[in-house]
């Protein structure tokens, strides 16, 4: 039986090898719904570029959407945390309760950001935005704040969809989200509409909630027809087993949001504010575009890894490199300036410099894949507690940087944020793979005690 808070695999040890077809079909429908997910970012932030001021416009729905990520990511965390532990009905109830504190919590903090002066204080001094230009990244992030509580409905049901090896759902989920969000993009577009950042925010909400209506009606059709009452030998029944394995998950989340809200605040302060945001912004959702497609390592470490450990190191490194290499080709060839020019609508002068940060954002993306696959280890085993202290070195790392490159060198602009976001994951790999070596050792040498004092070993 599994320890309660540690992730119950799928698959258990015995189980026959695991085919590269297998695997192929488990992760394509989870990288495809990953990349879909970029794409939206890119369709917005390429609608909001077409207004008269896009480096204001761009700027203030960016500031707004890093403080969003402070308000999503613990909800966001629901979708691993479902998919390793949930595997009957009573389990569910445990995990939805913890679903509803986490929906409260962040109404509440996105509540008061909104409506009291808290909000005012946080985009003037934390993220160093003119006074003048507060209430127009407030009047965004207070149609943003409910993406998050969508989003949470959405991670919860997509746990079991993801389990239940129904992921095809959620490439469909996505597809449909990108409709209506490209649909209603049109619209603001012909209708000469885009004059504000809120016009992303409320393409931004509409997506979410197409999504999270799919996966809700999918997900209840599985609690309904698939997922037993309760499973025998299954651990998890109360909401207290399922913080043990959610609580570091979320220390670890509230480390890495103060990241994106660092790099915006710091670019506040670089030689040209407003095109640094803007570059970074553009750059960051096309590295995200590239690498998002891979961010689901970590699921098929969890649904795989003991049952055939070497075909998914395999099938990891066959992917390692794919981001890299399309990342390059948008930076160094024909295809990234013709993408931002043609399909995003950027002027020359914004695209260089995005282009610029791309070259940067390499790096991250030949660390992301690994660190990923170390990340499902650590939550295979139910060690969450140390992604606390690997992100805790991300963090470090990246703040480090930042304040450093500053110092020295403020006409980066948007290359400082890529450079200190892509020293900080490497950080966090060195700190994750530097501990799974050290439990590996212990292993072994546990083992190898275990079997000189054996009984067959003393004969």
């Amino acid at each position: 039986m599994s320890q309660p808070g540690t992730a119950v695999s799928s698959i258990s040890p015995s189980a026959r090898p695991v085919s590269l077809i297998r695997l192929l079909a488990f992760f394509l429908p989870l990288g495809l719904s990953a990349s879909l997910v970029t794409i939206s970012h890119v369709i917005i932030n390429s609608t909001l570029a077409r207004s008269s001021t896009p480096e204001l416009v761009i700027a203030s729905y960016a500031i707004a959407m890093s403080l969003l990520a402070i308000t999503e990511r613990p909800a966001v965390l629901l979708r691993q945390t479902c998919s390793a532990l949930v595997r009957d009905r009573i389990s569910f109830r445990a995990m939805r309760t913890v679903a509803y504190v986490v929906f409260g919590c962040i109404t509440v903090a996105g509540g008061l950001v909104s409506y009291s002066p808290l909000g005012v204080w946080i985009f003037t001094y934390f993220f160093g935005v003119e006074p003048d230009r507060v209430p127009d990244v407030i009047a965004v992030y207070r149609i943003l704040m409910w993406v998050s509580l969508f989003s949470g409905v959405r991670c919860l049901y997509h746990g079991l969809i993801i389990f239940n090896r129904r992921t095809t759902w959620l490439t469909i989920g996505m597809v449909i989200r990108l409709v209506g969000m490209y649909s209603l993009a049109q619209y603001f577009i012909r209708t000469d509409q885009v004059t504000s950042g809120r016009v992303g925010a409320i393409i931004f909400l509409t997506g979410m909630i197409i999504e999270c209506l799919i996966s809700f009606l999918e997900g209840t059709v599985l609690l309904k027809k698939r997922i037993p009452e309760k499973l025998e030998d299954h651990p998890i029944e109360r909401k207290g087993e399922v913080f043990t394995f959610y609580r570091p998950l979320l220390y670890s989340s509230f480390l890495a949001v103060v990241v994106g809200p660092s790099i915006n605040a710091i670019l506040g302060k670089t030689s040209d504010m407003e095109l640094s945001i803007a570059a970074f912004a553009i750059a960051a959702s096309l590295t995200q575009l590239v690498q998002s497609f891979f961010s689901y390592i970590h699921q098929i470490v969890l649904n795989f890894y003991r049952a055939d450990r070497d075909q998914v190191i395999r099938f990891t490194l066959l992917l390692c490199l794919i981001p890299t290499i399309l990342l390059g080709t948008l930076s160094y060839t024909a295809a990234g300036p013709w993408f931002m020019t043609h399909l995003m609508g950027v002027n020359e002068q914004l695209m260089t410099a995005s282009l610029h940060t791309l070259r940067i954002f390499m790096i991250m993306t030949l660390i992301f894949p690994w660190l990923d696959f170390c990340n499902g280890i650590l939550m295979l085993n139910g060690q969450t507690k140390i992604m606390v202290w690997s992100q805790a070195c991300n963090v470090s790392v990246t703040l480090i940087t930042l304040f450093l490159c500053l110092g020295f060198h403020p006409e980066w602009n948007a290359r400082i944020g890529a450079l200190a976001q892509s020293l900080g994951v490497a950080a966090e790999l060195a700190a994750a793979a530097w501990v799974l070596r050290k439990t590996a050792a212990e292993q072994r040498l546990a083992a190898s005690i275990t079997a000189n004092h054996s009984p067959t070993s003393r004969k």
